[in-house]
């Protein structure tokens, strides 16, 4: 037992360090860990487990550089985040209370008719959440770039006061007064620590980067007005998509945590700013950033969120931008809500008309003078380097392109820099054309001078123009805004795609929604291109990402969550995924941007949301966090990587799937490998109304043979719960040269609803 004596003089040392742990820059050697402790380990001599954590360090602090705590969590991690050399990380990984030391992770963000195009009528009706008061207790923490408290779309004329159980806050910064916030922002904070020390002091000479939740970036307040905007007439972007702004729940409050900074967003103030969104009490967390595929236990969001998912909190996560590559998604652990992107039935037609009189339509949002009638002459440069093509900075030869239209090979560098390029070497227009990455995928960019997007086929034909005629000319001009596009909506090219490499077994992404030229609130800080060359200044931009999709789905979340209040984050996320729709508005299956051809679940998942139907989905897969301990211990993690993500230090792994597709998730993803048979039990509730019968119906490839038994399911009550088995055989003489992956679907039917699943197939697996 410490004497009095050796107690005072820890509690000294404890202070002495707490001064020695100021947030200096240290040596260049010095990175930030995230410290995974065994908190049960924890000695009853330390009062909290931050005093804890500071000795440890001090055991440190012997080493050449004194070790600096930056985050101490509460909620979402048990354990630390310090800046540290490589010995002390080594020295913390060999005492028994360390379960592990982990290096810093960056991760990157994921870049008004939305409403109506989902069915969100701007009146009040029986159909339509949005004017009830309820909607307005449901808090949206939005994790991305911070806020502009400014935007008329933070307007909260007609919100009640604040729900009186939120602990959060508005912090004060050189650039951000608390009394900005309101009714509707009713947080703001910064987590920065992380960043500091990867900048090594960078942070402190970047005027634009003051540690405030302001958003000079635009990114979050883009986003959070996406997901909980209020209603905003007369919005647009320079004169595009001109209407009514709103968010998806516009009467939800938002919460920003500034964990986003220029060079990305650190895991140590991911953690930190979800750790602090959960103790202030948001209901729902939208993060539209991620990085790649790694184990649970090494992915700060999958950690972060699973802690969230537990108290009940909704987790929307973008999936990521690497489409149309083949399992590129990010955030795909089974209690994220992962979120793919697709179009709108809105456009903003653009025109160029070729010397040989050809007339290609593509899209553009510039909005300044225009090229007038006369063409100019039309260049396609690959330069000396073959870096031409791309317009890449310093890769234009002015004598060649002065006063010409410039085609450039979309790839490689931002599609607006390539503009600002052409501009600064004296050219007057560009075409920019897509390659075979990018397919027949537009996305329309507010440009620094006239341009036109185009797809591969046309910008093939543009190519070969350019190349043979002896003097090729051509003029660009500009439609506005035109309304009721077909097909729609199309799976985005860039939205990252399946299988899921983490786990094969969960079929990713869950769901697609609106992610490509979105218009929403913007920072007063930047222009729309987010150049720094671009002066120009507007409340709203027009951006695309599966960014952009996820605060949606984070909207329509809080919706959920307003009409029904005890349902967990899993029956809201199934309730989205079950009646989610797979066919456009030409009644075709949804298509792919990519290439042209038919989508698959392995780029929209479930399909695209819809909200009204998700408001009374009839059954939905329920999943408890116990659930998700037992597909843990599937994974043949060591019981402290189960418990890196649980945080339960008395986890064993007692109960535990025999595969990991038996999670009750609303999809499946059916791997054979070396097996012939495989064979799945799920659970349905019923939410719908008493007396409610269910029959199944089974698509599916002729490769495989499906059985689901029972074939009928009777609910006499609502809350019944009731269990099927799905039986999948590849049938004799399928293998893997005939059959590599193939897709189909389960659907449990009454009267009034459709609870749809869809199912993946895999004969190999990627690695």
């Amino acid at each position: 037992m410490a004497t009095v004596a050796q107690s005072l003089l820890f509690l000294v040392s404890l202070l002495s360090l707490q001064c020695l742990l100021t947030l200096s820059f240290a040596a260049a050697a010095r990175r930030t860990y995230i410290v995974h402790m065994s908190h049960h380990d924890k000695p009853s001599l330390f009062h909290t487990p931050h005093d804890w954590y500071l000795s440890h360090l001090l055991s440190l602090s012997s080493s050449s550089s004194s070790p600096t705590l930056l985050y101490s969590y509460t909620a979402a991690y048990p354990g630390f985040a310090a800046s540290l050399d490589p010995s002390q990380a080594a020295s913390l990984r060999l005492s028994p209370s360390v379960l592990g030391v982990y290096e810093d992770t960056l991760y990157s963000l994921h870049t008004t008719r939305t409403p109506e195009f989902l069915g969100l009528s701007a009146e009040l009706n029986t159909r339509d959440p949005n004017p009830d008061p309820s909607s307005a207790d449901v808090i949206i923490g939005v994790l991305d770039t911070g806020v502009w408290p400014e935007s008329r779309s933070f307007d909260d004329s007609g919100m009640p006061d604040v729900p009186a159980r939120w602990r959060g806050e508005c912090e004060s910064g050189p650039d951000f007064d608390p009394s900005l916030c309101n009714k509707k922002l009713i947080g703001a904070r910064s987590f920065s620590r992380g960043y500091h020390m990867a900048s090594g002091g960078g942070f402190l000479k970047n005027p634009k980067e003051t540690e405030s939740p302001r958003d000079q970036d635009g990114h979050g307040t883009h986003t959070a007005t996406t997901a909980a905007g209020s209603r905003v007439a007369n919005a647009s972007l320079l004169g595009y998509a001109s209407g009514t702004a709103r968010g998806m729940a516009m009467r939800a409050r938002v919460a920003s945590y500034k964990v986003c900074w220029s060079s990305g967003c650190f895991g140590s103030d991911i953690l930190a700013g979800m750790d602090r969104a959960m103790l202030d009490g948001v209901d729902v967390l939208s993060l539209s950033l991620g990085g790649g595929s790694a184990p649970y236990y090494r992915d700060t969001i999958a950690i972060g969120s699973f802690a969230a998912v537990e108290r009940g909190i909704f987790v929307s996560c973008s999936a990521g931008n690497a489409g149309p590559t083949r399992a590129s998604l990010a955030n795909v652990a089974p209690w994220i809500m992962t979120v793919g992107a697709g179009t709108l039935d809105r456009d903003f037609p653009a025109y160029a008309v070729l010397g040989n009189k050809n007339r290609f339509t593509g899209v553009s949002l510039y909005s300044g003078p225009g090229m007038g009638n006369e063409p100019a002459g039309l260049v396609y440069d690959k330069g000396s380097d073959g870096s031409g093509n791309l317009c890449l900075p310093g890769s234009l030869q002015p004598d060649l392109v002065r006063g010409k239209v410039v085609v450039c090979d979309r790839g490689t560098n931002a599609r607006v820099e390539k503009g600002a390029v052409v501009r600064a070497a004296g050219g007057v227009g560009m075409i920019l054309a897509n390659t075979a990455g990018s397919g027949e995928e537009l996305v329309a960019d507010s440009h620094l001078l006239p341009a036109v997007a185009v797809g591969r086929k046309v910008g093939d034909l543009i190519r070969e123009y350019a190349s043979s005629d002896p003097n090729p000319t051509a003029a660009i001009s500009f439609g506005g805004t035109v309304l009721g596009v077909q097909p729609s909506p199309v799976v985005a090219a860039f939205s990252s795609r399946g299988p899921n490499l983490v786990t094969p077994q969960i079929l990713k992404p869950d769901v697609i929604g609106p992610g490509v030229n979105i218009l929403a609130a913007w920072s007063g800080a930047v222009g729309p291109s987010g150049l720094e060359r671009d002066t120009r200044k507007t409340q709203f931009n027009i951006m695309s990402g599966t960014s952009m999709s996820c605060p949606h789905i984070s909207g329509l979340a809080a919706l959920l969550k307003a009409v029904h209040p005890n349902w967990s984050p899993s029956a809201m996320k199934s309730a989205l995924m079950t009646t989610a729709y797979t066919r456009d508005n030409t009644n075709s299956s949804l298509r792919d941007a990519s290439g042209g051809t038919y989508s698959t679940p392995w780029a929209h998942g479930s399909g695209h949301v819809d909200p009204h139907k998700a408001l009374s989905p009839g059954l939905v897969y329920d999943i408890s966090t116990d659930d998700y301990v037992a597909f843990l211990c599937s994974l043949d993690y060591t019981l402290e990587q189960v418990r890196t993500v649980a945080k339960r230090p008395n986890v064993t792994c007692s109960r535990k799937f025999a595969d990991p597709g038996q999670l009750n998730y609303p999809s499946f993803s059916v791997l054979f490998g070396s097996k012939r048979v495989v064979r799945y039990t799920r659970q349905l509730t019923n939410v719908g109304a008493a007396g409610s019968v269910y029959a199944v119906t089974v698509t599916g490839p002729s490769a495989v043979e499906v059985t689901v038994k029972p074939a009928k399911l009777v609910f006499a009550n609502v809350g019944d719960k009731r269990s099927y088995t799905a039986t999948f055989v590849s049938k004799k003489g399928t293998t893997t040269d005939t059959a590599r992956s193939d897709f189909g679907s389960i659907v449990w039917s009454d009267a009034r609803n459709e609870v749809r699943s869809p199912v993946a197939y895999a004969w190999t697996q990627i690695d």
